[in-house]
């Protein structure tokens, strides 16, 4: 059976933006995930609120995806997915998008180094709302950070080519929820799921016909 790492941040935990909980497995795109390969792939949950990219993060290790992927990492995996990033654009941190770019291929090339056989799906996060501001992140986010993420599927974009990755633009098939501007709703993580199962069946197919 194939093994999955589903790494990421509160996007992939599955935040909930009304009422800050979590989804249930039935419901996060992860575990929708999961229920469509099962049999096939065991899916590994690594989503964590707050989690940055390449941002050294004041709540710790787990939080800092540079510093925690490599550990996550210490088991065989067949597919990884990258979902962070979101969170660097946080103002306190002031990164720029050029940072942010640097920060996301290293993160692949450190997959690359410790997952070599695995093959790497990028997901490019979903720009912010403008209803980020008038949520509770609004103390985390500001305008800035939303024009930021406006370069998001570039920015990934370019980087998987680079480092041939897949790639699936969030932008394309969803957006966040007008309650926080940040998270999606039930029915985008559904979304998200049938699309990542599409390009995880065409990596597998492909495998297939290799052997």
């Amino acid at each position: 059976m194939k093994r999955i790492l589903c790494f990421g941040d509160s996007n992939t935990y599955g935040f909930i933006p009304e009422n800050a909980g979590r989804y249930d497995r039935n419901t996060r795109w992860t575990g929708v995930l999961a229920n469509l390969l099962v049999g096939k792939c065991e899916i590994v949950e690594a989503g964590c609120n707050n989690r940055t990219c390449i941002a050294d993060n004041s709540d710790g290790v787990e939080f800092t995806g540079y510093k925690i992927l490599p550990k996550i990492l210490n088991i065989s995996f067949d597919i990884v997915i990258l979902s962070v990033g979101t969170n660097d654009l946080q103002f306190s941190y002031d990164i720029t998008l050029d940072e942010l770019k640097k920060g996301m291929d290293f993160l692949i090339s450190i997959t690359k180094l410790n997952a070599p056989n695995a093959e790497i799906i990028l997901l490019s996060p979903a720009k912010l709302k403008q209803n980020v501001l008038n949520s509770f992140f609004a103390s985390k986010f500001n305008i800035f950070s939303i024009e930021k993420s406006k370069h998001f599927p570039e920015i990934y974009k370019d980087i998987s080519q680079k480092q041939k990755c897949f790639f699936i633009d969030l932008n394309e098939i969803v957006e966040v929820s007008s309650v926080d501007g940040l998270h999606f709703s039930a029915q985008a993580h559904e979304k998200i799921a049938f699309k990542i199962y599409s390009v995880i069946n065409s990596i597998l197919s492909k495998k297939i016909n290799v052997l």
